[in-house]
């Protein structure tokens, strides 16, 4: 069947900041400032592999530099083109600003195929790509920050570094060039995991809210829930597993690019993760259904579907079937402009992607922060937290033993809070704040104004005032 027509990813995102703008008082300047992209760079560099120069092509564009360094992450697809890297780098202009991080908007790409290329031919090729961004200043700590996205990941983000390090050998704050590294090479605890779990925390805020889950159709907590998982990269894979362990959610389908698994009783995504890395794909998995045609899974009967991997999964030509009354866009743009209106028009309740996924870029200004202070969080209060909790244990202890009160801590209780709050432990919590303060951010507009029907509208209109108000303080 046909798909009908619908703009590109670019002009979709131009399409729902004009949705948004429309409920605004801005200056007609002011608008079109915050809307176009200021810059994107193209590299095409060449690279000796396999006895020939290979050519490749990469973009790095910065959409918004009303706060800097801007931050977005480096993606490696075949399907990376200067429209697609624009549309995400003014996504993470909104995002950014969404979620109260100091940042303005880039994103990169490399049309590469990373599967075929060795380990080390794709070192040789990442430090290539940096070395051009690098001596431009399109990587630098105080200007331009990178992380991981589609296809890369902490390895190439330790290159990179290492590359700026080599190339700026006196910057003392060389390892914040990039985000998303190695602990042992200057990341931070939790930043594998950091959009998955920012998915669960927001679904977690949702779930608060008894207004938000009616006009969704749903009741209760996450517990027992039915999700659609489509994608089980790094961000559907914790979402997923967070979900599941922590949440008690049922995953019923999980959908990839060779199929998709469906067992209604709920997936063991930990094993279905364990047979993909061992196999390089879901074929074959013995305790689930496989369906061919992956995509149709989309539409199946659940509670919570969550899109986590290419943008534009959910289009004109399947949205009408689309049956989850609450969609979560873990991926950057899986839901089309037109699929939008669609979905709206239904009742169905989004949670818009620069607010779902912006766990990554959060615990990305956390590992930021970490390596301009040159010191982990937790090292100078673990130890004092834990002194000041083994004080009142030791004080209830003492009165219950002289006034015969029988009182006994549980020994899990009294592990759990005498223990300091470590590095991890604090990563989350702040994930968890920013999440909850984002989401109330948008809710407030969702439910105070009535020409506002949706939440990404919401979004749009708190990221872009945002913005407005730092223009602003500079005078434009």
């Amino acid at each position: 069947m046909s798909i009908p027509q619908e703009p590109s990813f670019r002009k979709s995102v131009d399409l729902m900041f004009n949705r948004a703008v429309a409920l605004m008082d801005l200056s007609p300047g002011l608008e079109e400032k915050i809307r176009v992209c200021n810059s994107t760079y193209t590299v095409r560099f060449g690279v000796r592999l396999r006895g020939k120069i290979e050519t490749f092509v990469g973009y790095r564009s910065v959409h918004s530099e009303h706060m800097e360094p801007v931050k977005g992450g480096i993606r490696y697809a075949t399907s990376v083109t200067q429209d697609e890297v624009e549309a995400l780098a003014a996504l993470m202009t909104y995002k950014c600003a969404l979620v109260e991080t100091p940042f303005g908007g880039s994103k990169g790409g490399l049309c590469i195929d990373p599967l075929q290329w060795s380990e080390h031919e794709l070192e040789q090729i990442t430090r290539r790509f940096a070395y051009e961004l690098i001596k431009r200043d399109l990587i630098n700590p105080a200007q331009n920050v990178p992380a991981p996205d589609m296809g890369t990941s902490e390895r190439e983000m330790a290159w990179i570094a290492d590359q700026y390090a080599r190339m700026n050998t006196t910057d003392i704050n060389a390892r914040a060039c990039v985000t998303g590294k190695p602990t042992q090479a200057g990341g931070i605890q939790g930043r594998v995991e950091a959009t998955g779990r920012g998915v669960q925390y927001a679904l977690r805020e949702f779930f608060r809210h008894p207004e938000d889950r009616a006009m969704a159709g749903l009741s209760g907590t996450l517990a027992g829930k039915r999700v659609v998982v489509q994608g089980l990269g790094n961000v559907g894979y914790h979402a997923a597993k967070f979900l599941v362990g922590e949440d008690r959610a049922i995953v019923t389908a999980i959908i990839e690019r060779d199929g998709a698994l469906v067992r209604d009783e709920g997936l063991d995504v930990e094993a279905v993760k364990l047979w993909m890395n061992r196999h390089q794909t879901i074929r074959g998995y013995p305790d689930a259904a496989l369906i061919e045609d992956g995509s149709s899974i989309l539409e199946k009967d659940c509670d919570i579907l969550i899109p986590a991997a290419h943008e534009g999964v959910i289009h004109l030509g399947n949205a009408e079937r689309i049956r989850a009354p609450l969609i979560i866009e873990a991926a950057n743009g899986p839901i089309t402009f037109g699929a939008d209106e669609v979905l709206r028009d239904k009742g169905t309740v989004i949670i818009p992607d620069m607010y779902a996924n912006a766990g990554g870029v959060t615990v990305s200004y956390f590992e930021w922060v970490k390596n301009l202070s040159h010191i982990r969080f937790g090292r100078m209060q673990r130890r004092a937290e834990e002194a000041r909790s083994r004080l009142i244990v030791e004080e209830l202890e003492r009165l219950s033993a002289d006034r015969g009160l029988g009182w006994e801590l549980a020994p899990d209780f009294k592990e759990r809070f005498l223990r300091g709050s470590d590095e991890l432990e604090l990563v989350r919590s702040g994930l968890d704040d920013t999440m909850r303060a984002a989401y109330q951010a948008m809710r407030e507009i969702w439910h105070a104004r009535p020409d506002v029907h949706d939440l990404r509208v919401a979004a749009y209109i708190v990221a872009i005032s945002r913005v407005a108000a730092t223009y602003r303080s500079k005078g434009l």
